[in-house]
């Protein structure tokens, strides 16, 4: 089973950018579908944006614009760019592996990314 490390997380000030890294221990070419998913606390857990080995993406309302996910087979790691941060992207954001969107879903621990107004 594929094991997933997160990075990148951190404090930042509102408007500010962090890139997380989402790196994987087998080829991410065998998983069809990647995402970022974020929780704050209180809130359940949202998906933030998914990408496909074929290059679909799909980003919740509240980020399009401002972030970007993309991945690198060669380096078996996913990344979410993330722009123009706002308080309310304060959560711990988690990558997660599918091979589709049928399948079970292998989970990373998480990166705390804290935004300050």
């Amino acid at each position: 089973q594929v094991q997933l490390v997160e990075s990148g997380g951190g404090l930042v000030q509102a408007g500010g950018s962090l890139r997380l890294s989402c790196a994987a221990s087998r080829k991410i070419s065998k998983y069809n579908v990647m995402g970022w998913y974020r929780q704050a606390p209180g809130k359940e857990r949202e998906l933030v944006a998914l990408i496909t080995t074929g290059g679909g993406l799909n980003y919740a309302d509240s980020v399009k614009g401002r972030f970007t996910i993309s991945r690198d087979n060669a380096k078996n790691t996913v990344y979410l760019q993330m722009n123009s941060l706002k308080p309310e992207d304060t959560a711990v954001y988690t990558c997660n592996a599918r091979r589709s969107l049928a399948s079970a879903a292998t989970w990373g621990q998480g990166t705390q990314v804290t935004v300050s107004s």
